[in-house]
């Protein structure tokens, strides 16, 4: 763990200037950005970085938040960092206030500090255990990764298969935007690694090429020299020199002859991130099916106050079709569901595939509805991905919100749900006639009075009965609104009912008549395995 103190002299004067003299040994575990409009609600030891704030009023807010909450500071850029009063206010509180340079970018500060944060979490998890440990190993990689920095005289990335950021050297300054949001992110944003793929960098690499220049291009980003690692004819990953132009034979011989090296530490870096990956995969099972340790598992994930709400998620969205396990196709869907589960820089996600479903712990505020929890977590509702959210309940309940998640995915999957988000409170009114659909689906009620002969003629002669009476007895003496449930003019609607009424003989002002089609025709909209709501195809 480093300090405040630690930190500002880490970065430096030319970025960071202490602006108060209490709060400077606090430890610091993690950088947070206050984004606009956010009721600043931080974590002990946190620090947080002002972006957003522009007046007095919002940096006191700040200052009050980080001495209520136990944060480690507040990062603001001047003028505000200077006031006079603010200052007092932080002394008076024990809060840590730094000024960040008026010409540095939250963007380079952000990812600087985090580098800071990672170099001070190695070094701790070296003294504690010297050897063996995911920290060691990682370690190993971020010194190699200077020292290759040096051999080629550019800022390095090392890079797994999947294009995820896995150590970087020093120097990182020297870059550009795209190695900025790499580091950022963790992994090479989808659109540089498009640019990189159409100028045939992953193909030369796979091929064996043992160093790939690629040139600089009109969007700003620098040139680059790559190098693949590889281990028994595996491509185990990449190294990623920032160079300002074309390199000497020398000085890219020099660089590639660093990858057998590293392959070794990639190695044991991965073996022990697999390791790691299945214990938190475990833990996270536990919590969520309630078995034997699941308080161990809550306190080792941070789930063991408050109460929390299980996320089921599906990459493919509603009404898709999916990977068949072990594809490309569901491994790329795999892969970018953990995408969307990482957002910036905060705690890591509790979250862990299983059964085929990615599933998520987010914690609930206090009088906060589904949809404020999935605001507050690292989940974009946004992005193009189902997300079915149980109800908030205690660490030892978990498991009844994961089965609440897992129901109402399946209702998004299957279109009986209209968007992507469905939250289990504002749902109740599907599940109540889901249930109800699917325990009658068991008594053959389709096998009663005259829907049979309907479903026959719709089959043999592509007549629309069945979604003409649903509409109609959902919307009784309505015929617009019952025509534009099925897409069609209500005339033509009174056609469909006049040819209905030709087929079979079905008295509908007999209100025990309507409550038993009705009854039936939910039946087959909410209960019929596999299908989506009944429409004026069906």
């Amino acid at each position: 763990m480093i300090t405040v103190s630690g930190v500002v002299d880490r970065m430096g004067a030319t970025l960071l200037r202490s602006r108060s003299a209490t709060g400077l040994g606090r430890q610091v575990a993690d950088v947070v950005i206050v984004e606009p409009g956010d009721a600043p609600s931080p974590g002990a030891g946190e620090l947080l970085l002002g972006v957003a704030v522009t007046a007095a009023a919002g940096a006191s807010a700040l200052v009050r938040a980080c001495a209520e909450h136990h944060a480690a500071g507040v990062l603001l850029k001047p003028p505000l960092a200077a006031d006079p009063e603010l200052r007092a206010l932080a002394e008076r509180l024990g809060t840590a206030l730094v000024e960040v340079s008026s010409d540095a970018a939250w963007a380079q500060v952000t990812w600087l500090l985090r580098t800071v944060l990672d170099a001070a979490a190695l070094s701790d998890s070296e003294v504690a255990e010297p050897r063996g440990d995911h920290g060691a190993a990682a370690g190993d990689l971020f010194t190699l990764a200077d020292v290759v920095a040096a051999i080629v005289d550019a800022p390095v990335t090392i890079e797994d298969a999947q294009s995820r950021v896995v150590a970087y050297s020093a120097r990182q300054d020297r870059t550009d935007p795209a190695r900025v949001a790499t580091i950022m992110g963790r992994r090479v944003p989808n659109d540089v690694l498009a640019r990189f793929r159409s100028r045939g960098v992953f193909r030369k690499l796979s091929r064996g090429r043992s160093t790939v220049f690629v040139p600089a291009q009109p969007d700003g980003t620098l040139p680059r020299l790559i190098v693949p690692i590889r281990m028994g004819g595996e491509l185990l990953g990449s190294m990623w020199a920032v160079v300002p132009g074309p390199v000497t034979a020398e000085r890219a011989l020099a660089f590639a002859d660093a990858g057998p090296v590293v392959a070794l530490r990639l190695l044991r870096w991965r073996a022990t991130v697999d390791a790691d990956s299945a214990r938190h995969t475990e833990q996270v099972r536990l919590l969520l099916h309630g078995g034997e340790g699941w308080r161990a598992a809550a306190a080792e994930l941070g789930c063991d106050s408050g109460r929390h709400r299980v996320v089921a998620i599906d990459a493919a969205g509603p009404q898709a079709t999916p990977a068949a396990p072990g594809s490309p196709a569901a491994e790329g869907a795999r892969l970018a569901m953990r995408q969307h589960l990482v957002r910036g820089i905060g705690r890591a996600p509790v979250v862990a595939e299983l059964g085929g479903v990615l599933y998520a712990v987010i914690a609930q505020r206090a009088g906060g509805s589904g949809h404020d929890a999935l605001r507050d977590s690292p989940l974009e509702p946004a992005n193009p991905v189902a997300l079915a959210v149980g109800t908030a309940v205690e660490a030892g309940e978990l498991s009844r919100s994961r089965e609440q998640a897992a129901e109402l995915l399946g209702l998004l999957r299957a279109g009986l749900l209209p968007g992507v988000v469905a939250v289990w409170e504002e749902s109740w009114s599907a599940l109540v006639l889901h249930r109800l659909a699917s325990a009658a689906a068991r008594v053959d009620l389709d096998e009663l009075g005259p829907l049979r002969e309907l479903a026959a003629q719709d089959a043999r002669h592509g007549t629309h009965h069945l979604a003409t009476l649903y509409a109609w007895l959902r919307h009784p003496g309505d015929p617009r609104k019952a025509g534009a449930e099925l897409g069609i003019h209500p005339n033509t609607l009174r056609y469909r009912l006049k040819r209905l009424h030709g087929v079979t003989d079905i008295d509908l002002t007999d209100p025990e008549v309507r409550l038993a089609l009705v009854t039936q025709l939910t039946v087959r909209h909410w209960g019929r395995p596999g299908s989506g709501p009944l429409s004026a195809q069906d």
